[in-house]
């Protein structure tokens, strides 16, 4: 039986860095994937295939909509190649995946292709095409999430789908409905309203991306409604029902009136849950909660002491960057290290066009806490990068301490947010004021410039271009 310092359940960015980061410390290091591939959801049927998709359908619109405006001219009609766009995708979600098979093997880890499951705390039964055990001194679950579903609809993976069944149609929807107005109903929803899908979005709660700062939802609703989404918010759906070829879905208004929605596809995208099935976690001892979730101490560490879980199977954002962190911090625990997260300093970003970033407290969450802070907004429309690439939609907002002026949130909606926010987290974390932010040079014409006037603005409202 091979022994092992560690073992991880499951590949994706949190089991296969904290592999990586295992191994890097000195421990014997395997991983345990239930798929021929490695790279959980996100490498697979998550963050790189939809933002592969993302951007090939921007190209589109681009080519469609606003290459004339730039002065180029494209004889003849521009078509979508769907077939060939999902190829595409497929050959940069292969390539990635390829990249963590070179790693686990240039950092001598131990890959086993099975489902894992405990057979007590120091043994793992692997079944894949054959059974094997192994032991380990500790253990990482790394198992992820599954899209969750209502219990009432029949997901059928043809017309009533989930993301994972999205990233590969067969042809583009007439008529998408999305059942969620989350990040991952917007971004699909996104892609094929690029290619010509009529799109409506169906979300519960009284408005779209309900997780994040008010401004940025009231944002993302006005430039989707511009580019012709159908949004409707305080809606509850009771049934989906498939006839044909034909998705009928029932839902109550605000008001309590039954409305009827027809389209080709239904999209279900109403969140994640925690995924722990086959792993037989009470044969260790490990504790699960009734939300489905490992429970862990703040050291993420399980009932059981030699086994710890993280990423989207323990409490938190379901976040690619926080399993990562999750994974390397449980390695280094394990090293004898000190190691932190700040987990209000996690960024989250939309990866819509204009994207949407935000870290931070929002300013629900301060008034809720009674901290007295100022806010300094900035529009995208004034800059002249924004200009120059027609991407006018958007602004930044800096929050920060009445009295200290810290920088205690940042929210934005615009072109590059999803690179812009990183800044942000910077400044966080060495816990910058508005004003220091406001006094470094950003170089010109860029994005970036935002954030600077926007917390020129939280500083005694001296915004320089507006």
């Amino acid at each position: 039986m091979n022994s092992y310092d560690v073992a991880v359940i499951g590949s994706g960015p949190g089991g296969y860095v904290a592999a990586i980061r295992c191994a890097q410390l000195g421990m014997t290091t395997a991983i345990i994937e239930k798929y021929a591939t490695l790279g959980g959801t996100c490498l697979n049927v998550g963050c790189i295939p939809s933002k592969a998709l993302l951007d090939s359908s921007h190209h589109y619109e681009d080519a469609v909509k606003h290459f004339e405006d730039h002065g180029i001219e494209v004889p003849g009609e521009i078509k979508v190649n769907l077939e060939k766009m999902i190829a595409r995708k497929q050959a940069v979600v292969d390539q990635t995946t390829g990249g963590i098979d070179f790693l686990m093997k240039k950092n001598k880890i131990d890959v086993y292709e099975g489902l894992g499951a405990f057979k007590d705390a120091t043994h793992i039964v692997v079944n894949g095409k054959e059974t094997i055990e192994i032991e380990a001194k500790h253990s990482i679950i790394a198992t992820g999430s599954k899209p969750s579903s209502l219990p009432f609809i029949n997901i059928d993976k043809e017309r009533i789908i989930t993301s994972t069944e999205a990233l590969k149609l067969k042809e583009i929807p007439k008529h998408l409905i999305v059942i969620g107005g989350g990040v991952i109903g917007l971004e699909l929803g996104q892609v094929y309203k690029r290619l010509g899908a009529e799109v409506t979005v169906i979300e519960y709660l009284d408005r779209i991306i309900p997780t994040m700062d008010a401004g940025l939802s009231k944002e993302l609703n006005k430039v989707l409604k511009k580019q012709k989404f159908k949004i409707n918010t305080s809606h509850k759906v009771k049934s989906v029902e498939r006839v044909g070829d034909e998705v009928v879905v029932k839902a109550d208004n605000k008001k309590g009136e039954e409305v009827e929605f027809k389209g080709d596809y239904c999209l279900v995208s109403v969140g994640r849950r925690p995924y722990t099935d086959g792993l037989n976690a009470a044969a260790a001892g490990v504790k699960i909660n009734d939300r489905g979730q490992v429970e862990v101490n703040e050291h993420l560490q399980t009932s059981a002491s030699n086994i710890y879980a993280i990423g989207d199977v323990v409490k938190g954002a379901m976040l690619a960057h926080k399993a990562e962190e999750e994974g390397v911090f449980v390695a280094e625990t394990l090293a004898g290290q000190k190691p932190h997260i700040d987990y209000n300093l996690i960024p989250g970003v939309v990866y819509t066009w204009p994207e949407v970033a935000a870290v931070g407290k929002t300013e629900e969450q301060l008034k809720e806490a009674g901290i007295a802070y100022k806010a300094g907004q900035f529009p995208m429309r004034a800059l002249g990068r924004s200009r120059a690439s027609m991407d006018l939609d958007g602004f930044v907002k800096v929050l920060a301490d009445k009295t200290t002026d810290e920088i205690l949130g940042v929210h934005m909606v615009g072109a590059r947010a999803a690179d812009m926010i990183a800044e942000a987290v910077v400044a966080m974390e060495y816990r910058a004021s508005a004003e220091d932010i406001s006094r470094m040079s950003h170089a010109h014409p860029t994005f970036t410039e935002a954030i600077k006037e926007a917390a020129l603005a939280a500083t005694e409202d001296r915004a320089l271009h507006i």
